[in-house]
């Protein structure tokens, strides 16, 4: 690793010590606090510190930053299940769409609670969306066992459940729980 490709709070991998943050960085060594407790100046050519975290080079880029930027933050989200406000509305059938849920308490001497049910089926979705992501995971976790899985999937399908109420407000009966 070059002492040029470095800079401070950056990761590092030692052969000997082990993961680290550089601390500081003079002409041709650094000092890093390893994370076994232990803070050694070393010289990166030579000891054979390395990265400890992935980094990508982008040459001779061809598209504006914004742009890269922002196709990759929205690669990101759909791959999250994670959906912005706007496009949550599109799933809300049309009849509801601009409407309100009024909450009317019990006690009249309470103030009714009005809430945009646009922004009420925005947070029904992140949650049926979490529970997609929820799903995913532990589906992939090698720590648990089948039967285990088994058990934690039983909370989440009964939780879908919990929230199948809420499929009369989806335009689409494949966006429904």
């Amino acid at each position: 690793m070059k002492i040029e490709t470095m800079h401070i709070g950056q990761r590092v991998r030692h052969p000997q010590y082990g993961p680290g943050t550089v601390r500081a960085l003079c002409e041709l060594t650094a000092t890093v606090a390893f994370d076994n407790g232990t803070r050694q100046e070393v010289a990166p050519d030579l000891s054979g510190l390395a990265p400890a975290e992935a980094h990508a080079t982008l040459s001779y880029l061809e598209t504006p930053l914004v742009t890269l930027l922002r196709d990759t933050v929205e690669a990101t989200l759909a791959r999250l299940g994670i959906a912005r406000p706007d496009q949550v509305v599109e799933q809300l059938g049309t009849r509801w769409r601009g409407g309100r849920l009024v909450l009317h308490p019990a006690d009249p001497a309470l103030q009714t609670k009005e809430i945009e049910l646009d922004v009420f089926f925005h947070k029904i979705v992140m949650i049926r969306n979490n529970l997609r992501v929820l799903e995913q995971k532990l589906n992939a976790s090698e720590s648990l066992s089948a039967a285990e899985k088994f058990d934690w999937q039983q909370y989440i399908t009964r939780s879908y459940g919990s929230l199948t109420s809420f499929n009369v407000l989806f335009k689409e009966k494949e966006d429904q729980f």
